[in-house]
C-alpha cells in the first residue's frame, strides 16, 4: 500500500524490488528521541525531543531567492527557536497556538539555543518520526526520510508477522533468540535500546550461521572426494632437511607435522598456510611438495605473477635440486619449443615438481600424476582457477583430488579466518626465522618529506634500491593526495634527474609491469616508483628502502604487506611512512607500525580501527554480503559456528522436514 511504479523504482535504486527485500534493507543509524527534556534543560549538542506550543512562525527573505522560516516555541520553561531553509509552505502548516513535538540537534546561535530543520509533527499522531528510537535509513534522489519510514512503517508491522522462520525452533529457545518476525519489526521500530540489541542478535546470528552452514557444506563437499595417501618416510625427510642451510623452526615443524599427517589420509588435504612476510613459507611448501615427489607422485605451485613464479622456482630449486628431483618452470612468456618439451615431460611423468603461473591450468596442460597442488597468495586467485588445478588431479575421470595447500602472505586475524575460510584446515607460522632482520620505520609529516628524499639518495650512494609507493595512479580531483604517474615525473626530472628511476602501476599492460619490475629486480633501477601493485612476494634483496606516501590513506595490513618488500637482504632495512593529514586514526595506525613488525598483531589493530568492510576493502570474493553481522562479533562468530557443526554432524544434506527453509534460506543466501 502507497508504493506505486514510481516510488517502486526508487526503491529498487536502494536494492528493495520484493517486500522481503524492503524487510531487509535496514536503517544506517538511529536517532534516539526517548530523551525527552524540559527546554531550560537542554544543553548544546545534543539529540532531544521536546514538546510545547508556537508562539510565532515567520518566513525571512534570503538572497538567491531562498527562504529561511523561523519558529518560536515554548513549554513554560523556556522558549526555542526552529529553524528550516527553503520550505515556505510550513508558514500554514506550524500556525501560532499549535501543540508541536521538535526532535533534533541542539545547537547554539547569539548564544540561544536553536534547532536546526528538526523532525516535527503535530502533538495529537502517533510517534513514528518523534519521541522514539527514530530509525534512519539510506535515502535515493526524491524518496524523503519521512516518507520512507512511512512505507517501512506499513511494511514492519504488516509484514514481519508473514515472515516464515527457518531457524529450528528448539535451536532458536535454547539460544534465547527473538523469532525473526519479532526481530524483523525491533530492527526498524525498536521499542527501547533492549529490544534493538536483541533484534539485531537474532539477524546478526542468521547471517553468520547461514555463512557457516555454507562454509560447512563447501568442506563436506571436499571431504566426500578420495584422494591418494603420500607418506613421508622419515629418513627421506631427514636426508632433505639435512641439505638445508639452516634450521627449521618450532613453528615450521609444527605446520609441516599438520600437512604430513594431512596428506597421509585417504581424504584429500584442504589446509591455508597463514605466515608473515619472511616467515618461511617457502621451505613448509617444499617438505610438502618433495614428500609428494618421492612417493612416485607429481607436485604443482601456482603464483600470481611470472615474476612471482620465477622467484619460487629460483628458490624451489635451490632446496630441491640438490635431492635429485626434476623441476620445471611454465608460464605465459615460456617459448612454444620450451612449452612442448614441458607438456610431453608433464605428461609422461618425469617432471615431478611444476611451478608457473596460470599456464599450469590451460586445457593443453596433462600429467602423469597430480598429487599435491600448492597455491601461492591465494586470494589472487578465484574459485574457478583453484578448482581448475584440483581437477588436474583426476586421472582418467576416476574422482581422486589432489592434495590442496593454499598459502597467505596476508596476515588475517584468527577470527577472520574462521569466517572467510571456514572450508579451510588452518596453520600458522608464527615465529620468525632467527637472524633476521627488523625493518626500522618512521612516520613523517609531508613538510618532513625532505629528509626521506636526502635518505633515499644516500642508500643509493652505497649501492641500494628504493620503493617509492603512491595512493592513486593519476591526479584525481576528488582526492588531493599524491598521484604515481604525476610524481613520478617530478622526481625523475628535478628531484633524482641523475638517478636511474622506473615507474609500475596497474593500468600497465602485465608485460610492461613484468619488464619494468625484471629491470628493478637486475639492479638496473636506482628506484621504483609504484602504486600498491608491488604489494605482494617479489623479493629484491638489494633494496633497503621504503617510502610510502599518503600512507594515513591505506590500511595497517597493506602498510605492513608493502614494508615486507625490503629487508630481504643482508643490509638494514627502512620504511618511511610520509602522511599527508594525520587525524587521531591515521596517528594510531602509523605508531602501531612503528611500534611493532607483527603482522598477525597488525592485523587485529586494523580491524579494530576500521572495521571488516575496510579490511578487505571490496568485498571478499565469492563470500555472501553480510547486511547485519560484524565479523568482529568473535562470540556470536563461534557460537554460529558451533551449531552449523553440530547441524550438519545431524543432517548434512538439510533433507528432514525441519530443515526444509533452512535449505531453501542457505541456497538464497549463498
Amino acid at each position: 500500500k502507497g508504493v506505486g511504479p514510481k516510488i517502486a523504482q526508487k526503491l529498487e535504486k536502494l536494492g528493495a524490488e520484493t517486500v522481503y527485500d524492503l524487510l531487509y534493507l535496514f536503517p544506517r543509524r538511529y536517532d534516539d528521541y526517548t530523551l525527552m527534556k524540559p527546554i531550560n534543560r537542554l544543553n548544546y549538542g545534543e539529540q532531544v525531543t521536546v514538546i510545547g506550543t508556537i508562539w510565532q512562525t515567520r518566513a525571512k527573505r534570503l538572497k538567491g531567492n531562498k527562504t529561511l522560516i523561523q519558529a518560536v516555541i515554548n513549554d513554560g520553561t523556556g522558549s526555542i527557536q526552529a529553524t528550516w531553509f527553503n520550505q515556505p509552505w510550513l508558514t500554514k502548516q506550524l500556525p501560532a497556538g499549535m501543540q508541536i513535538v521538535l526532535s533534533g540537534k541542539v545547537d547554539q546561535f547569539l548564544g540561544r539555543p536553536v534547532f536546526n530543520s528538526p523532525e516535527w509533527e503535530p502533538l495529537e499522531l502517533e510517534p513514528l518520526r518523534t519521541r522514539r528510537i527514530v530509525p534512519v535509513y539510506p535515502l535515493t534522489e526524491g524518496l524523503g526520510s519521512g516518507r520512507l519510514r512511512e512505507i517501512m512503517g506499513t511494511t514492519a508491522s504488516y509484514w514481519s508477522l508473514r515472515v516464515p522462520d527457518a531457524l529450528p525452533e528448539p535451536m532458536r529457545r535454547r539460544l534465547k533468540l527473538y523469532p525473526l518476525s519479532q526481530a524483523l519489526k525491533q530492527i526498524h521500530f525498536p521499542d527501547n535500546q533492549q529490544t534493538l540489541h536483541e533484534a539485531r542478535k537474532r539477524l546478526s546470528f542468521d547471517e553468520l550461521f547461514l555463512l557457516q552452514l555454507g562454509m560447512q557444506s563447501q568442506r563436506r563437499q571436499w571431504q566426500s572426494r578420495s584422494a591418494a595417501p603420500i607418506v613421508a618416510e622419515r629418513d627421506q625427510l631427514n636426508q632433505f632437511y639435512d641439505l638445508l642451510p639452516y634450521t627449521l623452526t618450532g613453528a615450521q615443524d609444527r605446520v609441516i607435522q599438520e600437512i604430513l599427517n594431512d596428506m597421509s589420509a585417504d581424504v584429500p588435504l584442504n589446509r591455508l598456510l597463514q605466515g608473515d612476510v619472511g616467515a618461511g613459507k617457502t621451505v613448509v611448501a617444499a617438505v610438502a611438495m618433495f614428500a609428494a615427489a618421492r612417493s612416485g607422485a607429481q607436485a604443482a605451485l601456482m603464483a600470481p605473477t611470472e615474476i612471482l613464479a620465477e622467484q619460487h622456482y629460483r628458490g624451489l630449486s635451490a632446496l630441491l635440486a640438490p635431492t635429485g628431483l626434476e623441476l620445471a618452470l611454465l608460464t605465459g612468456s615460456t617459448p612454444a619449443a620450451e612449452k612442448s618439451a614441458i607438456y610431453e615431460r608433464l605428461a609422461a611423468g618425469t617432471i615431478q615438481i611444476i611451478i608457473g603461473t596460470h599456464a599450469l591450468i590451460q586445457e593443453s596442460v596433462e600429467y602423469s600424476n597430480l598429487a599435491l597442488a600448492v597455491i601461492d597468495e591465494q586470494h589472487r586467485f578465484g574459485v574457478e582457477q583453484r578448482g581448475a588445478l584440483r581437477d588436474k588431479g583426476n586421472r582418467d575421470g576416476d574422482q581422486t583430488n589432489p592434495h590442496l595447500l593454499v598459502m597467505s602472505a596476508t596476515p588475517i586475524p584468527r577470527t577472520l579466518a574462521l569466517s572467510l575460510y571456514g572450508d579451510l584446515d588452518l596453520s600458522i607460522l608464527d615465529e620468525m626465522p632467527p637472524g633476521r632482520q627488523e625493518i626500522k620505520t618512521r612516520w613523517l609529516r609531508a613538510s618532513e618529506r625532505e629528509r626521506a628524499y636526502n635518505f633515499i639518495r644516500r642508500q643509493v650512494e652505497e649501492g641500494r634500491q628504493a620503493y617509492l609507493i603512491f595512493p592513486l595512479v593519476e591526479e584525481s580531483d576528488k582526492i588531493d593526495a599524491k598521484a604515481a604517474v604525476a610524481e613520478y615525473d617530478i622526481l625523475k626530472n628535478e628531484v633524482f634527474p641523475d638517478l636511474k628511476m622506473g615507474l609500475v602501476h596497474g593500468r600497465l599492460k602485465s608485460e610492461q609491469k613484468e619488464a619494468v619490475m625484471r629491470g628493478f629486480y637486475a639492479g638496473e633501477l636506482d628506484i621504483l616508483v609504484a602504486t600498491s601493485v608491488i604489494e605482494v612476494g617479489v623479493d629484491v634483496p638489494n633494496s633497503t628502502v621504503m617510502i610510502i606516501e599518503g600512507a594515513n590513506r591505506f590500511g595497517l595490513a597493506q602498510l605492513h604487506q608493502f614494508r615486507g618488500r625490503v629487508g630481504r637482504g643482508e643490509h638494514q632495512s627502512y620504511c618511511v611512512l610520509i602522511a599527508d593529514d594525520s587525524t587521531g586514526d591515521a596517528e594510531k595506525r602509523l605508531t602501531a607500525l612503528e611500534e611493532t613488525n607483527d603482522g598477525f598483531l597488525l592485523a587485529e589493530k586494523d580491524l579494530e580501527l576500521r572495521g571488516p568492510g575496510e579490511f578487505f576493502g571490496r568485498r571478499q570474493s565469492g563470500l555472501p554480503e553480510l547486511r547485519m553481522a560484524s565479523l568482529l562479533d568473535l562470540p556470536l562468530l563461534k557460537l554460529s559456528q558451533k551449531e552449523a557443526t553440530n547441524l550438519f554432524a545431524k543432517d548434512p544434506a538439510l533433507s528432514l522436514p525441519e530443515h526444509e527453509l533452512l535449505r531453501e534460506q542457505l541456497s538464497l543466501f549463498w
